[in-house]
C-alpha cells in the first residue's frame, strides 16, 4: 500500500465523512448511512475503497458486517508525516520571525 492510495481514498469528501464516523467506533453500513444522502450501493463502493486502502477493516456479526478503523492503516500516514516533521520547527521559527517583523 502506498501513501497515494490512502490520500486518494480520504480525498473524497464522502469517504472522509465515513472514516470520521468510524473513529467513534464500529458501525454497520446502515448506521453509517444515517444522516447521509447516499444509496446502499454507493456506501458499499466507498467502504470497499477504504478497505482496499487498509484504512478500515470489517467483521461479520450475525446478519451485519461491522466496520471499524484499522489502526495499522494509519501507520503509513504517520510514517509519511514523520518524514516532514523535521521541517516543522524551521517553519514555525520563520513564522515567528515574520509575525515579530509585522508587529514592529
Amino acid at each position: 500500500m502506498i501513501e497515494t492510495d490512502i490520500f486518494k481514498a480520504l480525498g473524497d469528501p464522502t469517504r472522509f465523512q465515513i472514516f470520521e464516523k468510524l473513529t467513534a467506533g464500529a458501525m454497520n453500513a446502515t448506521t453509517l448511512r444515517e444522516g447521509m444522502k447516499i444509496s446502499q450501493p454507493a456506501m458499499s463502493q466507498h467502504l470497499a475503497v477504504l478497505r482496499d486502502a487498509k484504512l478500515i477493516r470489517h467483521e461479520k456479526q450475525g446478519r451485519f458486517i461491522q466496520y471499524e478503523v484499522n489502526p495499522d492503516g494509519l501507520v503509513v500516514v504517520a510514517e509519511w508525516l514523520a518524514k516532514y516533521r523535521a521541517y516543522w520547527p524551521q517553519r514555525i521559527e520563520a513564522l515567528k520571525e515574520l509575525l515579530k517583523d509585522m508587529d514592529e
